[in-house]
């Protein structure tokens, strides 16, 4: 099997002219691309991310074939075709239109569908649906473009409510999910728990959110959290919170290093964020455990 296409490859099997595009903007999960196209008879290879049209100007008959027979439809304005990931396709169309292409990322639609079912989610297909009328998500996807072409202030956090809203509303109307068989133990896998380690070791300078690290081994944040209490023994914010401890205490024996640096360096919001956790957790402050280590 080839390796499915990602956006920025479609252009090769259908070129068109591009209106509009999210790529520079390191949106999470979504992509949004605009494009004008003459009439064309294309085959497109799968995909990598599920892909939504939306149709903006023009009218004209449709064509397609996924795995299937043909369809047929007309399209206009305000319709609505959907593509499943890693499906391959054949369209034909013979009037000039202009459309815009939402892609989803799998991980992105896993994720969702595992948080809004609270069970570990195998697969989401979307249904082989040519033509939806469906003005809320019509919305969704314009919602994209003009945040695309415009931005403004809280933009990345407009771009996740939305991708949020698209992403249940295809999961309640448009999507056929599979659902994993409960695993023995209910834990992580070895190789998951390294994972882990090594990338909160790597960033406990920054925020760590439980999204973040629940991205790292593929999982929503409901199954993650239960799933890292039964590896680790602990939550995720109590394993994080150790560990940065344990990094300020091999800090702290040098000398030279200022504590407000240390406390930066360790992911604590400041110095005296440091201080606090110290007397809960450990019943000393930075400065006495300095002193002890160092005379």
């Amino acid at each position: 099997m080839s390796t499915p296409i990602t956006p920025d490859e479609l252009p090769i099997w259908v070129p068109g002219i591009r209106t509009v595009d999210s790529g520079t903007l390191a949106w999470d999960g979504v992509r949004v691309v605009g494009y004008r196209y003459a009439g064309s008879d294309v085959e497109i290879p799968a995909l990598r991310d599920y892909l939504l049209v939306a149709y903006r100007e023009g009218a004209t008959p449709m064509h397609r074939r996924c795995s299937g027979d043909w369809q047929a439809n007309q399209m206009w304005p305000g319709s609505i075709s959907f593509l499943s990931h890693a499906q391959a396709s054949h369209w034909r169309w013979s009037e000039d239109i202009e459309v815009l292409h939402l892609y989803l990322a799998p991980g992105t639609v896993t994720r969702t569908a595992s948080d809004l079912y609270q069970r570990e989610v195998s697969v989401v297909d979307l249904r082989d649906v040519l033509r939806a009328d469906d003005p809320v998500l019509a919305g969704f996807v314009a919602g994209f473009a003009q945040e695309a072409g415009q931005g403004g202030l809280g933009s990345s956090l407009y771009v996740e409510s939305l991708r949020q809203a698209a992403c249940i509303h295809l999961l309640r109307h448009y999507a056929e999910v599979r659902f994993r068989e409960p695993t023995a133990g209910g834990g992580l896998s070895t190789a998951q728990c390294r994972r882990l380690s090594a990338y909160v070791e790597d960033h406990l300078g920054g925020g760590l959110t439980l999204a973040e690290m629940a991205g790292v081994v593929g999982l929503s944040v409901f199954h993650f959290t239960r799933k890292f209490r039964c590896a680790f023994g602990c939550p995720p914010h109590v394993y994080v919170m150790g560990r940065r401890l344990d990094a300020a205490k091999r800090l702290l024996a040098r000398p030279d290093l200022p504590l407000k640096v240390i406390a930066a360096e360790c992911g604590f919001s400041d110095q005296s964020h440091m201080t606090r956790a110290f007397r809960s957790l450990l019943d000393t402050t930075p400065a006495s455990y300095r002193r002890s280590v160092t005379g």
